[in-house]
């Protein structure tokens, strides 16, 4: 994270990984949601999306792991104006070097944000011409509010396109 937001010139509220280590004492979802959001935004170009992937996918290499189901938020980019192809091309990106250099495979599930609902269809049809990329759909971020319902027409369309559905839904259950 420090790395990446000194190339690109992101101020941080942390002066060090143990500052961060000790924020995400958090209480709460949303707590760890805040923190979570501050270090995505370091994330602006695709050499940092793969250099994060890397990162993760060299870690699991280390601890002979085989294979990877990554669970990426494309909204908390996009709204931020990274563009969806931005963010997919450099996960995507490090994931084939992984496979090629280490045999370790990768799926990606692409997450909708829950406070963001309203976005979701646009996300959804970004997703499209990557679809070979995504292995499935699922739901993320702040539940309290925003219950899964909100999401049942566009995991039919996702359905109806071909992705997999998953969703950590809470107590209500996932949508129909």
């Amino acid at each position: 994270m420090f790395e990446i937001a000194q190339r690109n010139g992101v101020t941080l509220r942390f002066d060090s990984a143990p500052a961060v280590r000790q924020a995400y004492q958090f209480s709460d979802l949303q707590s760890f949601l805040d923190i979570y959001y501050e270090g995505m935004g370091v994330l602006l170009h695709e050499q940092d999306f793969y250099d994060m992937t890397w990162a993760y996918l060299e870690k699991a290499h280390t601890q002979n792991v085989r294979h990877t189901e990554i669970f990426f938020d494309p909204q908390a980019h996009t709204v931020r104006g990274v563009a969806f192809e931005t963010v997919i091309q450099g996960i995507h990106r490090a994931s084939q070097d992984a496979h090629q250099q280490f045999k370790l495979s990768s799926k990606l599930i692409m997450c909708f944000l829950r406070h963001l609902s309203a976005a979701a269809s646009e996300t959804l049809e970004q997703a499209l011409p990557f679809k070979e990329w995504i292995i499935g759909v699922g739901l993320d971020s702040s539940e309290q509010g925003h219950p899964p319902d909100k999401f049942t027409a566009v995991f039919d369309k996702a359905r109806e396109a071909g992705f997999l559905t998953v969703a950590h839904a809470g107590e209500k259950g996932p949508p129909d």
